[in-house]
């Protein structure tokens, strides 16, 4: 007979309630596994319709939702008819949506990145480039561009931003729970999970292949947190940007090397290949690898088909900015690769530094995808030349602006950063080609036609959901710790959705000047609290949890923020997000940002705010000297006045605080008392969606991708890839017997006056150059007259180029002349340069031998 004590010890079970939803709401199922969801405006009143709540402190994620919604509420929802007809409305608009993909025509392309920002329930992006590569790839499923995206799943994401009460940073590091996101494991046809494996350095490191449907585009995530590898290596995934250098030599690793297995294992090969940013240079040296294995081609040859479907793209305006590795380093990790390449480690390391023999140089991962792409491309105008100048020590001979290196500047995708309400607004008059995101910029002009009122009554509404979101996050002591809660209750009485809203909210990065605004606290004082024009700002951003000076930057802004006259006035919200993001573009009346010149690569949060009406005021650095304009935005000039960044930062902020009081701030008040809205800030909203958001969209970029290199390196690319690689094979074969004979060349004879002299209509440059060829064809050289002149910096700038003509061929010995004269008076430097000439080449540095004669 069992005894009390016994019988009433309870005898647990463990039971596990696994998601069932009704047949009637399977669409749910489908919708939540595919990121289509979170641009489309109906399918997330769909799942907030679900359960309200449910989707605020999920964070809006529909896996979550789905996982705790009730059995009751489900029986619910079956029943209700008015969400039924919402969801078979939204699942016929995605099955129609998806149906297209089955049309997507070559090129096929290769997306590599780091990080991707595409939604708060997917953590793996930490901020622009992030940002950035989520909504190109949002862009490319709309458009239906034929591109398959890979990057890596970090187990701990990026940090969460948590501020103590002195207003320090503190990083938390929240785990993933990999099944409650919108990634789903890749099996193969025996149920096994597909898998990619690299050696590292006396081991094999495995990865794990996840899916995202990002629309109609896939995204594959690999994933090194599991028992198949060693607790250290478990780690490589662990952290965005995490852990030493050794790790992150890893990571691109992982994301090059790894990435290109992966798309192998799924049984796809991309014709064109895109590395946004340098991390993924590693996927051009695993390309090698193949052709030379699986094609039996030599180095040279295999090189010729990897440059010409590469693509490199640089966000980084500052040398320091690009990955760089140890020789020591890369010899623990890549000392069997020169091997499998058939070349020596010096001709190894020269694909990533500029001597190869000297050890003291880092191996550059900027170096090495230029090398290995055809085409290099910065983010926007000014950063194309920025960067032209940072790799010019590449091309010895070449002066920078020379340089094929080109732009394309970064765009934001319409649907994810619009309002809602100017979405409503954009349909009425648009046109209906816009809704299907053919955003011609025509369109955009349909703005005008809109009534002052209803322009106004969205940007108030818009503001109002600012002002609620803003008290919100407060109210949380979790999170708002840097203010008291007398302080919180002063900030929520004094923040109103009818004063002048300046907005600044990015990674706090010391050349972002962040405090720039603070520079004279008694004139900023009087702007804010100005009794008939006031001013507030509201600050958000994260530091990097190693960059102690940006986090001293959030310190003190907290600090001054602080104080009682900018108590409510100027606020420093925590938590950034891409949802936070969102309604701070969409709800401030002014976005502010002022960079140290030129280091701003392109920015899109601007560009964010301008396509919701948002006036933008900033230096002339990056998107905005090709996006200002006269009446919509305002701007600080974009050369430096002083070399001294000290004085230049006190111009700057002396001009910020004069355009506000004398410009900004009385266009905003200049209220008419008929209508209650000012007409000319009305038209600078106007000014601003018509002129400025249409030409920075994804929609405009990536086209721009598209005709600027996807289409013609796949053109080239195909060429050299037929009859066995014929044309690869013979530009390489070219190329070897170039690079033998180059230094044999002899000038014979070289006629032109020595010294300086003077030209005119009448008396012309006259130029002759005879030289020996040796065993190099004439055809095979080109000579050129360069006349360039110097700027105040003494820094030459190229004016005009002459071709000389080849006039007469005697054996090995090729004449050359010309006759010719500037089309512009003054002093100019002149010399003449050989370069090898071949019609095949893409462009001159492809081959950049060049001798000045």
């Amino acid at each position: 007979m069992m005894n009390q004590s016994e019988m009433a010890a309870p005898a647990w079970k463990s039971v596990m309630v696994t998601r069932h939803l009704p047949e009637e709401l399977s669409g749910l199922e489908t919708l939540c596994k595919n990121l289509w969801w979170c641009w489309n405006d109906k399918a997330k009143t769909l799942f907030r319709t679900v359960d309200y709540d449910l989707w605020h402190t999920s964070g809006h994620n529909p896996m979550v939702i789905l996982d705790k919604v009730s059995l009751k509420r489900y029986k619910e929802l079956a029943k209700d008819k008015e969400f039924l007809a919402l969801l078979d409305e939204v699942m016929s608009e995605f099955n129609e949506y998806m149906a297209a993909k089955e049309q997507r025509t070559e090129p096929s392309v290769g997306y590599f990145c780091m990080e991707y920002g595409l939604d708060t329930s997917l953590m793996i992006y930490s901020g622009g480039l992030g940002i950035l590569a989520g909504d190109y790839l949002k862009e490319t499923s709309d458009m239906n561009v034929n591109l398959v995206a890979v990057g890596l799943l970090y187990r701990y994401g990026y940090f969460n931003q948590r501020l103590t009460p002195q207003g320090n940073q503190v990083a938390e590091y929240k785990p993933q729970d990999f099944l409650k996101i919108p990634a789903e494991p890749v099996l193969g046809e025996n149920g096994a999970w597909k898998t990619v494996s690299m050696q590292m350095p006396g081991r094999t490191l495995n990865a794990r292949i996840w899916k995202v449907a990002v629309g109609r585009t896939d995204l594959y995530l690999l994933d090194t947190d599991y028992e198949d590898n060693s607790p250290e290596d478990r780690q490589v995934t662990h952290q965005l940007y995490g852990g030493d250098w050794e790790n992150r030599l890893k990571q691109e690793i992982l994301l090059g090397i790894g990435g290109v297995r992966a798309l192998r294992e799924l049984g796809l090969c991309p014709k064109i290949y895109h590395y946004n940013e340098g991390h993924a240079a590693f996927a051009g040296l695993e390309r090698l690898r193949e052709c030379i294995q699986d094609n039996h081609l030599s180095f040279s040859e295999a090189l010729e088909l990897v440059r010409a479907s590469g693509l490199y793209t640089t966000h980084t305006p500052v040398p320091a900015g690009h990955d760089a590795f140890s020789e020591d380093m890369i010899g623990r990790y890549f000392s069997h690769y020169p091997g499998r390449l058939g070349i020596d480690w010096r001709t190894m390391m020269s694909l990533g530094r500029i001597n190869a023999d000297n050890r003291d140089e880092k191996f550059s991962m900027s170096n090495l995808a230029a090398n290995l792409s055809q085409n290099v491309n910065g983010v926007s105008m000014l950063h194309g030349k920025v960067s032209q100048d940072i790799f010019a020590n590449m091309y010895p001979g070449f002066l920078p602006e020379e340089l094929y290196i080109s732009y394309v500047t970064n765009g934001v995708h319409y649907p994810t950063w619009a309002s809602k309400y100017w979405k409503e607004v954009h349909a009425k008059v648009f046109g209906p080609e816009f809704q299907t995101h053919h955003y011609d910029k025509s369109c955009f002009g349909g703005i005008y036609s809109v009534s002052d009122t209803e322009i106004w009554d969205v940007r108030k509404r818009l503001k109002k959901e600012l002002v609620r979101t803003i008290r919100e996050r407060l109210s949380d002591p979790l999170v708002c710790a840097h203010y008291t809660p007398s302080e919180v209750v002063t900030i929520k009485e004094r923040l109103r959705e009818d004063v002048l809203t300046f907005g600044f909210a990015r990674r706090f990065a010391t050349y972002k000047r962040a405090t720039l605004l603070f520079s004279d606290l008694d004139r900023l004082d009087a702007i804010v609290n100005d009794p008939e024009r006031p001013v507030q700002f509201i600050f958000a951003g994260k530091a990097h949890p190693a960059d102690g000076m940006g986090q001293d930057l959030i310190e003190q802004i907290i600090e001054i923020s602080k104080q009682d006259r900018f108590l409510g006035r100027i606020i420093f919200v925590p938590g950034y997000d891409i949802t936070l993001a969102k309604r701070l573009v969409q709800g401030v009346d002014v976005w502010l940002n002022n960079p140290t010149r030129p280091l701003e690569a392109s920015g899109t949060s601007g560009e964010k705010a301008a396509m919701n009406g948002v006036m933008h005021f900033s230096v002339l650095d990056g998107w905005w000297v090709e996006g200002y304009r006269e009446g919509a935005g305002w701007a600080l000039p974009q050369k430096r006045t002083y070399e001294d960044q000290n004085y230049q930062n006190e111009l700057d902020s002396a001009t910020i605080y004069a355009t506000i009081e004398g410009e900004i701030a009385p266009a905003y008040y200049d209220v008419d008392q008929a209508s209650g809205l000012s007409p000319v800030w009305v038209g600078f909203i106007k000014n601003t969606i018509a002129q400025v958001a249409c030409n920075f969209t994804t929609n405009r970029m990536l086209t721009d991708y598209c005709n600027q290199y996807y289409l013609p390196q796949y053109e080239r690319y195909t060429e050299m890839c037929a009859d066995d690689f014929r044309i690869a094979r013979e530009i390489s074969a070219w190329k070897r017997m170039m690079e033998v004979e180059w230094n044999n060349i002899r000038i014979v004879s070289c006629s032109e006056p020595d010294a300086s002299y003077i030209l005119s209509q009448n008396d012309m440059i006259k130029s002759k150059v005879v030289l020996d060829l040796g065993r190099i064809r004439p055809e095979d050289i080109g000579i050129e007259i360069v006349f360039t002149t110097a700027d105040s910096k003494g820094e030459l700038h190229i004016q005009e180029v002459a071709e000389m003509q080849l006039t007469n061929v005697e054996g090995s010995l090729a004449t050359f002349e010309a006759e010719m004269l500037p089309e512009h008076t003054g002093m100019y430097q002149v010399g003449k340069r050989l370069y090898p000439k071949n019609p095949r080449l893409p462009h001159r540095q492809d081959f950049p031998l060049v001798k000045w004669l």
